[in-house]
């Protein structure tokens, strides 16, 4: 055997890597069921804790608020503690998170509970792929086990619902959260037997004053947007938006003058990596602009049972798995910028169908096709840009980096909700001036102006008839904003599709020789199969 076919050998990984893959798989799953589980579980637990409106909100946005704004400090402490040994702290943390969340007594216990979950989350999560992206060196069977990574995203999308739904049926509301605990059992308890652990053994002082800087940063601007998300942009959120800029500038220097940074920001100068963060923050935005409008639409124009909504999403999830396992397989045959743009070209069609759907029960199955095809097409960038961002990095600087792609995912849905949900709401809101029947009182065409609640519960107190022509005024108007959404949306996926050609097009297909760079870019080659990349090697063990 020749010398390049035993090194070949060598990358490829075994029995033991792929079953380590399933045990990380898992946790990621769970992540993501999570956030099903609890839209389900809320009407119960608001019944039995009775919390407030505000209270609900929190309850239900405080994991993926923590989640996001700790991805990067938790993702920087695998990289210097041990990967598997965040996993496993991870792992702890969220057992006993998901317990005290089962069995709060009160709402204040119940968003505390949760807010511990998503930092908990903030360590496993780019623990898992940082694991991956050392496991699998084999650049053809590391997008492979990517692909697989995504596809458990999906795959709880999918069913999340269903198992919170049998959880309902026999038990009481806090089931939903010790469905966690078996499952993160498994990766505590396997992690040593199957996973190597992975660190650098020279990672420098940590730099406190860093680390709360990042967070003084990054929260504000996670907040801004998601309050802008739900309640519309105010001036106190904008106020947190400019603030959590201002202090990122500040965070941004301060690396910069550090020796061993928390973020080093070097690696944003790389034309991979910071093509990979911009495609996956662009493209989630594409996304998330219309994704999180379907089922209102399926429930409102639709007017379909929650259930039946719930089944009509299915498909979008099914589109989204196949994608993702589609993804290696082209991407060995042609450039990863070409697979990621012919996905967003994918997308415009979805698109296409979503704004065609009408004010009417008509409109649920082009709404269900569109959202189908759209993760279809967006699958490329989830596979493709985790990957490259990953990967960009030095094996010592893994952790930080996938952490750091898994914050720019998490601001694209945040920012998709945003944008487009202005302009969802602009639309809806001039739409019902117009069309609302005349005559009716002025408290009456207020709430229906706030929303399609609103308008629910004012044509309640009008005429039969009144009211119907309020409804269904109310209707056509929320159609009419979830369709311009759908062309706004289309408009952001084009604008990817931009960057990925600007800024990745010379990335080679997976294991095909990479051409060389430019001056002061990163190797692509290092890319797809990174070899040491730092002047000492990361502390490797495999017990």
């Amino acid at each position: 055997m020749s010398s390049h076919t035993a090194s070949a050998a060598e990358l490829r990984a075994g029995p033991r890597e792929w079953f380590g893959l399933l045990v990380l798989l898992l946790p990621v799953t769970l992540m993501t069921a999570d956030l099903g589980v609890l839209w389900l579980a809320t009407p119960y637990l608001a019944a039995d804790l009775q919390p407030t409106s505000s209270q609900v909100l929190w309850t239900t946005d405080m994991y993926g608020f923590m989640t996001c704004g700790f991805l990067v400090v938790m993702g920087t402490l695998g990289d210097r503690l041990g990967r598997r040994k965040m996993l496993m702290y991870g792992s702890v943390g969220v057992i006993i998170s998901s317990l005290l969340a089962a069995y709060a007594v009160n709402p204040e216990m119940l968003i505390a509970a949760r807010a511990l979950l998503g930092v908990a989350g903030a360590a496993v999560l780019p623990s898992t792929l940082s694991l991956i992206i050392h496991m699998f060196t084999d650049a053809k069977q590391r997008a492979t086990a990517i692909a697989m990574w995504v596809t458990s995203l999906s795959l709880g999308i999918a069913i999340g619902p269903v198992v919170g739904g049998v959880l309902l049926d026999f038990w009481w509301w806090g089931s939903v959260f010790l469905m966690a605990v078996p499952v993160m059992l498994v990766p505590l308890l396997a992690a040593p037997l199957l996973l190597p652990e992975y660190r650098d053994p020279n990672p420098g002082r940590l730099d406190l004053a860093s680390v709360a800087l990042f967070l003084a940063a990054i929260l504000p601007i996670v907040y801004g947007i998601k309050k802008s998300a739900e309640t519309g942009w105010s001036a106190v959120n904008l106020v947190a938006i400019v603030a959590g800029v201002l202090l990122a500038v500040v965070f941004v220097r301060r690396q910069n003058t550090l020796e061993t940074p928390l973020l080093d920001m070097g690696l944003f100068r790389t034309r991979v990596f910071t093509g990979a963060l911009l495609t996956l923050l662009f493209g989630m935005m594409a996304l998330n602009g219309v994704e999180y409008l379907v089922p209102q639409y399926l429930l409102i124009a639709g007017e379909l049972s929650p259930l039946a909504a719930g089944m009509w999403l299915l498909p979008g999830a099914a589109g989204l798995i196949v994608g993702s396992q589609l993804t290696p397989v082209l991407a060995k045959r042609m450039r990863p910028a070409y697979v990621i743009a012919g996905g967003l070209l994918v997308t415009l069609f979805g698109f296409w169908l979503s704004a065609s759907a009408g004010a009417d029960k008509d409109g649920v199955v082009p709404a269900a096709m569109g959202l189908t095809v759209i993760m279809f097409g967006v699958a490329p960038i989830s596979v493709l840009g985790t990957s490259l961002a990953a990967g960009a990095a030095p094996p010592e600087k893994a952790g930080s980096a996938s952490a750091t792609g898994q914050t720019a995912y998490d601001l694209g849905l945040a920012l998709g909700i945003a944008v487009t949900g202005s302009v969802a709401v602009a639309v809806y809101r001039g739409e019902v001036a117009d069309t609302a029947p005349a005559g009716i009182p002025a408290e009456a065409a207020e709430a229906a102006q706030d929303s399609v609640g609103g308008a629910t519960a004012a044509a309640e107190s009008l005429a039969p008839d009144v009211g119907a022509q309020l409804l269904t005024a109310a209707r056509e108007a929320f159609t009419a904003g979830y369709q311009t959404t759908a062309w706004v949306s289309a408009g952001i996926a084009v604008l990817t599709a931009v960057v990925v050609l600007s800024l990745l097009r010379g990335i080679p297909a997976i294991g095909a020789a990479a051409p060389a760079e430019a001056e002061g870019e990163a190797p692509a080659e290092s890319v797809q199969d990174p070899g040491p990349a730092a002047p000492h090697e990361p502390t490797v063990t495999n017990a």
